[in-house]
Parts: C-alpha cells; sequence; structure tokens
C-alpha cells in the first residue's frame, strides 16, 4: 500500500498539507517498505484563499491509501477523504522512517479496522475482509 507524507526536509512529517514544499510517497507491507517517489512543491505555498495550489498534491497522492501530515485543512481534509484516502494528523514532527517502521509492524499483526479499509482501497487483502457492513457512499 502507497503511504503520503507531508513533509518540508523529506526526512520528517513537519507539514501543513498545503504548505508542504514536498510530498513523498513510500510503498509499505508486511515484509518492508521503500521508497517510490517524491514531489517537490515550489512556488506560492503560503495561505492565500487559493484552493487550486491543492490540485497538484492531491494529483500526486492519487494512489495512495494514507496521508500523513502535520495539520491539514477543513476543505483540504475533504477532498483527501473524498479520494478514499485516510489523512492523519501527527502532533509533533515524526521522522518518517519510524512511521514506515510501525506501520509495517501493524501489516503484519491485526490491521485496526481504518487501515483495513485503506487496504481494501489497494486491492490487497480485499479479499480478506468483510465490510458488509459499511455504508455505501454517495456521491453528491
Amino acid at each position: 500500500m502507497k503511504i503520503a507524507f507531508a513533509t518540508q526536509d523529506k526526512e520528517h512529517v513537519d507539514a501543513h498539507f498545503g504548505w508542504a514544499k514536498a510530498i513523498v510517497i513510500h510503498e509499505v507491507t508486511p515484509g518492508g517498505h521503500r521508497f517510490v517517489e517524491s514531489f517537490d512543491f515550489g512556488g506560492k505555498l503560503e495561505e492565500d484563499g487559493d484552493e487550486d495550489k491543492l490540485a497538484p498534491k492531491l494529483d500526486a497522492i492519487r494512489d495512495c491509501a494514507i496521508l500523513y501530515v502535520a495539520a491539514i485543512g477543513g476543505s483540504g481534509a475533504a477532498r483527501v477523504v473524498a479520494l478514499k484516502i485516510h489523512p492523519i494528523k501527527v502532533p509533533q514532527p515524526e521522522p518518517i522512517a519510524e512511521i514506515l517502521d510501525k506501520l509495517q509492524a501493524v501489516l503484519k499483526g491485526t490491521p485496526p479496522p481504518w487501515l483495513r479499509k485503506a487496504l481494501a482501497k489497494d486491492g490487497e487483502g480485499a479479499h480478506t475482509f468483510d465490510f458488509e457492513d459499511d455504508e455505501v457512499p454517495h456521491h453528491g
């Protein structure tokens, strides 16, 4: 499953999604994790009411299951969730490598329900878990 990290230094989750200088993508499996790619965002990133600074970032994380951020605005979070991506806020900067190790350990064990959903989005393990009790998403 692919995980996205909003980062300023490419080492830590330490950026607001809208203002992140980079989005780093890693692939995590129960057997390990590997770097996939990094997207750099230059230009005007400060709060300017321009929602469309998010468009290229949303595009970068489109096939990820989880997005780690230091912070994310309400409209940004809504757009991330609309792509069936699970945003997770970290209260203080956290090393990306540590998060990857934790995720890998969780995948080896029994993932919590939200993570099982993220896995199902990815097509991994979708046949193993039963989501019948989930409500049907409606588009509107």
